[in-house]
């Protein structure tokens, strides 16, 4: 292998700049030409390809959000719009790919090597932490501490007007977010789409920390709860509760996203990309580079797809024993 590109599809994640960082220096490094394609499969549909050099990455480790932008494409997801980029590819010689994204990233990928025979290894890059084949993904500590200090900051207001208050965080499918920025802030009850909380439990949490004099609470709520939004929570809660006792719902939204990344993410992906690149030399692919208990690993595009990644139900313990 001679000639290899690398892109970012999908949400974008802080750290993936980082990881592109690693795939071009890593492939410098071992004599091989890199390619970058600008927003995602959009891109190399288009032709959105350029040659990329040890210098094109300086100085973007620190930078949240990706330097060849992402987007996510509905032409690829047909056969002629995977044709035409099949097309582009071999205009560039290109013989391998790193994609540094998500499920649907990896899904693409795989309809497009079993009909062209184009190798990929991916990186997961999403701050949701949802794809099984790794502890953490990029994007996903930073994303954390970014909700973490809103609901620092959020805590310091409901204390001052003794107000309860509901966090709404990313994670339509999953609740990684929530759970370890709940925990770490200390909130009183913590809501996520894999495990069914009735509206009761959360009203009888709330009521045993009054009978404690706790003037205020905070409820961190992942967006995919299947009780429903931030918003709908706080109102059914509102219409069962007779008590004056103020309520505000706060969405952290697309915030999470964006920011410097930490040195977590930084070092996380780096591995990853340099991790997905030597995989692709030594013959890998359709597989994900992860981080299992601090092995690198590759894991097959279609368990990464298929295969749920359950919470620790000793983070949703220690929520119950800690609201105590």
């Amino acid at each position: 292998m001679k000639r290899v590109a690398v892109f970012t599809s999908g949400g974008d994640a802080p750290g993936m700049n980082a990881c592109i960082r690693a795939v071009v220096r890593g492939a410098v490094y071992h004599g091989l030409e890199v390619f970058g394609i600008r927003r995602g499969y959009s891109g190399m549909i288009n032709g959105d390809i350029f040659q990329m050099s040890s210098h094109s990455v300086s100085n973007i480790v620190q930078r949240g959000g990706t330097i060849l932008k992402s987007a996510r494409s509905k032409e690829f997801m047909t056969p002629e719009g995977r044709a035409k980029a099949y097309d582009q590819l071999k205009k560039f010689d290109i013989e391998g790919l790193v994609a540094i994204g998500g499920n649907g990233t990896f899904t693409g990928a795989t309809l497009f090597f079993d009909e062209y025979g184009i190798p990929t290894v991916g990186a997961p890059g999403t701050i949701d932490n949802d794809l099984y084949g790794t502890d953490h993904t990029i994007g996903f500590d930073t994303a954390v501490n970014t909700a973490l200090e809103a609901i620092d900051k959020i805590r310091d207001t409901a204390d001052s007007h003794d107000r309860i208050f509901f966090i709404e965080v990313m994670g339509r499918d999953s609740g990684y977010i929530a759970i370890q920025s709940g925990i770490a802030g200390g909130a009183e009850m913590v809501m996520v789409p894999e495990v069914l909380t009735p509206i009761s439990e959360v009203i009888e949490t709330l009521k045993s920390g009054w009978s404690r004099q706790k003037s205020s609470s905070i409820v961190v709520i992942a967006e995919g709860e299947e009780a429903g939004n931030a918003t709908e929570i706080a109102e059914k809660i509102r219409a069962q509760i007779q008590s004056d006792i103020d309520m505000r719902v706060t969405t952290l939204g697309h915030i999470q996203r964006g920011g410097i990344p930490t040195a977590y993410d930084r070092i996380l992906a780096s591995r990853l990309g340099l991790g997905a690149l030597e995989g692709l030399m030594n013959g890998e692919q359709n597989v994900m580079a992860g981080i299992i208990n601090n092995e690198l690993v590759y894991t097959p595009f279609r368990d990464t797809i298929r295969l749920p990644k359950p919470i620790s139900e000793d983070l949703l313990r220690m929520v119950k024993i800690l609201s105590v």
